[in-house]
């Protein structure tokens, strides 16, 4: 490489300590970026890429406006990338050689605070995770933009649990040291698509450590310390506005894995990612953004405190019926800004006048807030706002001193009120007097002279002036000024008079900017200790936002209390399920009642395609859901216990970039069922087995069903079309047969989406082909080969005639005869070759080719039977369960 100049040598080095960031390199109106970066942020920006230098020597570089940088920034940010901001540190007049430049500050996924790159209603989450021996993980998680700051320990599970954890946050961003497993790398980037970024000091801060007293376990500080030494070497700010770090319990909240959390649609549809046909797009009445990201986090942590639970339910009943209150607190609700991010914008020092204006209008709503809590005479509301501060004196600071409208800029002055301050006052009042007699003059000089056209002007360079075109120069009193710049078509002019004037003018806006500007940094200042209290009002408000929407949205789809119970049984009468019955046309839904209780703790759903399983499933989870964040659910009447964990198998789905088939992802949702699962769970399986073999997929079905049904006793609905199984219903005790019935009418089949005791015998999987609009000649030929296949083979008929003299023979002579018919009627069956590679030739024991699969599992059942030991009836009905499974 040819030798750089002074510039570029600079530039190489900043770069050095950054290399993993978009160097944005300040030079005069504009970042410029050069080398590697240049090629990647001109293709992910799709800006033009140019070259400093021409031939080999040259340079790819490119840039963008510092004044437009924030748009640029906030793409790349998107796209998981970092920024380093590298600014002029010393004025270029005053500078020796190359002007001095620094990097100010980093800009991550995890550790933006420019409002316009964020969501409002979703935290920005920054996560760091240690690993220590024994599958244990600490995790820490803070939100730069409201200051929450939390952290824990998770003993157990090992990189799965690590991973459902993580998921909860959503982060954008995951720090971790060098020496965390490579394989755990690789999973938060392939599954959560995270930007990974490293920190290894650990060193204790004196401007942070404090964040960390309460917490005592190690695996649980050092977490804490790596993720607040990143964000101080990142951010370069006060981190003031972060709360201390509090300690949770993943146990106390219900346990979702990220499959089943999909599976349920919880925030986004499964498909297209949208809030719209989830069941927060249903739940989120909220009229604040705090409200709005509370909300998310309760879905994603639904309580299993029933106390908590019924607290809940208890205040939305009451804003229920205390409906001319609820609006009241609606209407309030909908004036508050966002506290928690005003409060993190006022630390992090981008916090503008019209930012506090917000946060005074916000806290003029407070007290009325309050007032209306109060008086719905709820002891769980008026624990909410127990304590809370209505920051009275700082809604007066604010109401006293920034104008209502002020300037977006903090620099241009016209920010603070008059009467704040007196020499501020002093200030305006010559600016104002002094542009009075500006404005006089100009009506003084146009009488006096005759010329009409003459006005009184400024501009930065040379201040004020009195201009006069060159037609009416003639007209100018010789000597009346003194000349002060010519122009093409006008000379300007200045006086003795107007230069004190000027003098005055531009000195009154000079001091009057500078001392609104300092102003300004004091109130903030002033509103720095005001911080935690706002957070924690913050909280409160966003408490009452949730609850008073999961009010409005009761009334508004008709849900009701449920009546909560810990371990106790689920009956739930004309459920429905809140998201499809909103998608659908008004009262067309069919509401379905879901009974589990300890001697019926499993239902085997079956029933034709398209009824409505899979809905009548994640029905249940949904409603329990529901109630267990604290919401009404939409039924008749619900008795629900309190769910540990919710498992759900519900769809099918690859996992190309795991190298996953459909069915392997299926049996990985399944392990994670039947590994953690515990009695109080709630387990949803839909179709196990339909991605592998018919016999293969039976007897993984058969086996989870009697896993779960014995060892797990969860409660469990699991669907299927393998008809065969509904024969458990016989053998397990706890387990029930219901299906969705259907009904066929003029060669049509008519979905009811009724749930009704029993098994169904059909799944009538050519209808819904025909509703697909397959091809009318492959239908007809599909049901064509349905008729061949159930239409009955001949086979041998077994007759036995006995009479009362042959009753009186020994029991294993009759047992030999019986056995020996059902020999003979085995050996003369002739079994269909759609589902076989061999053919039994009646009447003798030779075959074509190899015995298939179920006749071999006939014969050898067959040929395991102690004869002596089988009494007549047993005989028969070992003869119709063997002929039974080798149709």
């Amino acid at each position: 490489m040819a030798k750089q100049t002074p510039m570029m040598e600079q530039y190489l080095k900043i770069k050095a300590q950054y290399e993993d960031a978009f160097l944005f390199f300040r030079l005069g109106d504009f970042y410029e970026l050069f080398f590697e970066d240049a090629k990647k942020a001109a293709k992910e920006l799709e800006i033009t890429l140019t070259s400093r230098g021409k031939g080999e020597d040259g340079i790819p570089m490119c840039g963008v406006p510092y004044h437009a940088a924030e748009q640029y920034i906030s793409v790349l940010i998107k796209k998981g990338y970092k920024i380093a901001i590298c600014e002029q540190t010393e004025d270029p007049q005053q500078a020796k050689g190359v002007v001095r430049r620094e990097v100010v500050q980093v800009i991550t996924p995890g550790t933006v605070m420019d409002g316009k790159m964020l969501a409002e209603n979703e935290n920005n989450y920054l996560l760091s995770v240690s690993a220590f021996s024994g599958e244990r993980f600490g995790l820490a998680a803070v939100d730069m933009t409201t200051g929450e700051f939390s952290v824990t320990v998770l003993r157990s599970g090992g990189l799965e649990r690590l991973l459902q954890e993580v998921a909860v946050f959503r982060p954008k961003e995951v720090v971790l040291s060098s020496a965390f497993p490579e394989a755990g790398r690789a999973l938060l980037q392939q599954r959560l698509g995270v930007t990974l970024s490293f920190e290894e000091e650990l060193t204790a801060d004196e401007g942070a450590d404090h964040l960390l007293q309460q917490i005592n376990e190690q695996e649980a500080r050092e977490p804490g310390k790596r993720l607040l030494r990143y964000l101080l070497r990142t951010t370069m700010r006060s981190l003031d506005h972060l709360q201390p770090a509090a300690y949770f319990l993943p146990d106390e909240y219900m346990g979702m894995d990220v499959h089943s959390k999909r599976n349920l649609e919880l925030l986004e549809t499964l498909r297209e990612k949208k809030k719209q046909g989830s069941l927060l797009w249903i739940l989120d009445e909220t009229e604040t953004a705090m409200g709005g990201r509370l909300l998310k986090q309760w879905l994603e942590r639904p309580l299993v405190s029933r106390q908590l639970i019924e607290q809940r339910h208890s205040l939305v009943e009451t804003l229920i019926e205390r409906f001319f209150e609820r609006e009241q607190l609606k209407e309030l609700l909908s004036g508050v800004y966002d506290l928690e991010r005003l409060s993190g914008k006022v630390a992090f020092g981008n916090v503008n006048a019209r930012d506090l204006i917000q946060l005074k209008r916000s806290l003029r709503e407070v007290p009325k807030i309050f007032q209306t809590v109060k008086t719905l005479g709820n002891a769980f509301a008026a624990g909410i706002i127990a304590g809370a501060d209505e920051c009275r004196p700082l809604h007066d600071l604010l109401e006293s001193s920034i104008q209502e409208e002020p300037p977006v800029s903090i620099t241009e002055g016209n920010i603070m009120k008059d009467g704040y301050h007196k020499e501020l006052d002093q200030y305006r009042d010559a600016m104002r007097n002094g542009k009075t007699w500006i404005a006089q003059l100009e009506q003084k000089e146009r009488q006096e002279t005759g010329i009409k056209s003459l006005k009184v002007g400024f501009n930065k360079v040379f201040g004020y002036y009195i201009e006069v075109t060159r037609a009416n120069l003639a007209n100018l009193p010789e000597g009346r000024y003194e000349r002060k710049q010519t122009l093409a078509n006008a000379e300007r002019y200045i006086t003795e008079e107007l230069k004190e004037k000027e003098a005055l003018i531009l000195e009154a806006e000079e001091k009057s900017g500078k001392l609104e500007y300092e102003l300004f940094m004091e109130i903030r200042e002033q509103i720095k200790t005001f911080i935690r209290p706002l957070q924690e009002l913050a909280a409160v408000i966003s408490t009452l936002d949730v609850l008073q929407g999961f009010a409005e949205a009761a009334e508004k789809y008709h849900y009701i209390k449920p009546e909560v119970k810990a371990g106790g049984d689920v009956k739930i009468i004309g459920g429905r399920h809140p998201v499809v019955e909103r998608m659908i046309d008004a009262g067309s839904y069919v509401a379905n009642d879901i009974e589990l209780t300890s001697d019926k703790q499993m239902l085997l759903i079956t029933g034709p395609n398209m009824a409505g399983k899979s809905t009548y499933m994640r029905q249940l989870a949904l409603i329990a859901v529901m109630a267990q964040v604290g919401s009404f659910v939409p039924a008749a009447s619900a008795k629900l216990p309190v769910f540990d964990q919710i498992f759900t198998r519900i769809g099918a789905a690859d996992d190309l970039a795991q190298g996953q088939s459909t069915f392997m992802v299926e049996m990985l949702e399944t392990r994670q069922a039947v590994v953690n699962a515990t009695k109080n769970s709630l387990i949803l399986l839909d179709e196990i087995g339909r991605g592998t073999s018919t016999y293969d997929g039976m007897a993984l079905a058969q086996a989870i069903i009697e896993y779960i049904h014995e060892d797990i006793g969860a409660k469990t609905l699991f669907s299927t079309h393998y008809h065969e199984l509904t024969a458990l219903e016989a053998k397990l005790p706890k387990l029930r047969n219901v299906h969705v019935s259907a009904m066929e009418e003029d060669d049509k089949v008519v979905f009811l989406h009724k749930v009704i005791d029993g098994a169904a015998d059909r799944s009538y999987g050519i209808y819904v082909a025909e509703l697909a609009e397959l091809p009318p000649r492959l239908i007809g030929r599909a049901k064509e080969i349905l008729t061949e296949l159930e239409t009955p083979q001949p086979s041998a008929t077994v007759t036995m005639d006995v009479t009362a003299e042959e009753r009186d023979k020994s029991t294993s002579e009759i047992n030999e005869g019986t056995m020996q018919a059902a020999s003979a009627a085995v050996e003369d069956y002739h079994q269909l070759t759609l589902f076989q590679d061999e053919v039994l030739v009646a009447g003798t024991r030779k075959t074509e080719k190899k015995l298939a699969a179920k006749e071999r599992a006939v014969l050898e059942q067959l040929q395991s039977v102690n004869l002596l030991h089988v009494t007549p009836i047993e005989a028969i009905q070992l003869l119709d369960e063997l002929q039974r499974k080798i149709r």
